[in-house]
Parts: C-alpha cells; structure tokens; sequence
C-alpha cells in the first residue's frame, strides 16, 4: 500500500497540477514572459506526443499483463493498471472509468507524464537554478511510478523527455527571456533579453559594422575624436564623427555592393557626448 500511494502522488496528482503551478511560479519569479514561453512550449511538446501515439500506437506494459502477446485492437477498453489498487484504497472510482473509456488506450508511446516532468523541470532549472538537484529528483519519481503503475516501459519515457527536451532547448535559444538571478520578481527587471543564440543579424548590421563602435581598444590613433579639427574625424565642438573602419569598409563593399573610400567620413547623424551616454548596447 505504502508504495502504491508513493506512486500515486506524481502520476496521478502532481502531474495533473503542476503545468498550472509551474506557470503560475514562472509568471510571479521568473523574468517577464517566462510563463508564455513554457505554456506554448507546453502545448507544441503535447501536440507533438498525441500525434505520435495516434499514428504508431503501442501498448503499455498493463496490455501485456492482462492479455499476454495476443493482437491488439482500437475498440477495446483500455485499464487503469495499478491505479486501480488506489480506488480500492479510497473506496471510490478515480481512475479506473476513466482509463477503462480512454480514447487513445494505446497511446504509450512517447509518455507524456515523462515528457511533462522533463519540460517542467527543465524550464525550472533554467530559471531557478539552485534547484536543479529537486526538479531531477521529481522527474526521476514520477519515471520510477508510471513503471511501477504498469503505464510505461522504459523506452517511452526516454521518448518522451527527448521531445520535451527538443522544445525546450529550441525555446530557449529564440524565445526563452534570460533569467537575471538578482531579481526576486518579474517586477524587479529593468529590461529583458530574449533567447541565448547570437545574432548575425546584430553583428554583422549592428553599430560595428557601421564603423560606430571599435572592436580594439582605444589608442591614441583610436577612431573617435572630440572637439578636434586636426586629426582624421570631421568634427565640431562637442560632437563626434567617425571615419569608417576597414572592416566596415570591406563590409559595405562586399556585402552592401557600397563605393567608399577609405578617408570617408561618416555620412549618418551627428552624434553629440550627451547622445552617446545614452547608448545602450545588448549583446
């Protein structure tokens, strides 16, 4: 008895109510988006599960129990496996109608409990990180009971938690706004960044490739010059006039298809020392 309401616990409770915890914790402590983020990856890893029990269905470990190697058939009930000892437990019917009556009765593969505790405990790690060793911990209970409940092999939950891992890490690398593990609240972030793939985009058409910002060091032959008429920067009291760079130079002839000369000066807005303290640059 003791093990079956061990089990119990993660596949039949927590796995049913932690999606909502889950989003509920990522929306108050997470940074701003977090909570949307994993709804949609939540919901594009189930689309993805159902689809695949529905076109390659499989049978559970209970099927083989009951009904040994004989083929199976759509049409008949499924079983609430080891479930049904918690009805008998409580002395009332949780489970066992409702598997008996389950349309996809076959639909063991991928499991979806396991895909469900690797995503949640995945994009909890991301955000909470001194947590990790707990999220690990539930994943591994509630792999250890959909086995131990006669609802999954192995195999399925391996399945399973790769597809949640996919969505994760597709999410994360485009969507995912990035954690600042200073902040308590949502409520406490200035900005957010999203993702954790580099731009070409920013490298290649951002202020480095305008010849704006330097990539080396300052020097005193350096681009930027202030206030001065003799150096090589068109300039006026206060402002600031970069000539282009060779790498901006080779950039604008090669990918631009642009003319320019090595002395051109920079033929955008002037940029005064006030305007430049108000320049922000987000790697």
């Amino acid at each position: 008895m003791a093990l079956d309401l061990i089990a119990w616990i993660p596949y039949g409770i927590l796995h049913f109510a932690l999606p909502a915890i889950v989003i509920g914790i990522l929306f108050i402590f997470g940074a701003p988006g977090s909570g949307p983020s994993f709804a949609k990856a939540f919901g594009w890893m189930n689309i993805t599960g159902v689809t695949i029990q529905l076109l390659f269905p499989c049978t559970p470990p209970w099927y083989e129990n009951e009904h040994g190697l004989s083929p199976a058939a759509y049409g008949m009930p499924g079983s609430p496996a080891g479930l049904a000892r918690i009805d008998k437990i409580f002395g009332f019917d949780m489970y066992t109608t409702n598997f008996s009556t389950a349309p996809v009765p076959f639909g063991a593969f991928p499991s979806l409990h396991s895909g469900n505790a690797v995503i949640e405990a995945l994009f909890l790690s991301y955000c909470f990180p001194r947590f990790r060793g707990f999220f690990a911990g539930y994943v591994l209970w509630i792999w250890w009971a959909t086995m131990y409940l006669s609802h999954h092999y192995a195999v399925d939950l391996v399945g399973g938690g790769l597809i949640a891992a996919a969505f994760f890490y597709v999410y994360k690398a485009y969507w995912m706004p990035r954690p600042q593990h200073d902040k308590a609240t949502r409520w406490d972030y200035e900005y957010v960044e999203y993702g954790d793939r580099k731009s070409i985009f920013d490298e290649e058409f951002g202020a480095y490739a305008l010849g704006l910002i330097d990539r080396h060091p300052p020097s005193d032959s350096d681009e930027w010059t202030v206030g001065s008429s003799s150096s090589s920067f068109a300039s006026g009291s206060g402002s600031v006039s970069p000539t282009l760079s060779e790498e901006s130079i080779t950039f604008r002839r090669e990918v631009l298809g642009m003319d320019v000369r090595p002395d051109q000066a920079w033929d955008g807005p002037r940029v005064t020392k006030n305007d430049l303290r108000q320049v922000v640059v987000v790697g």
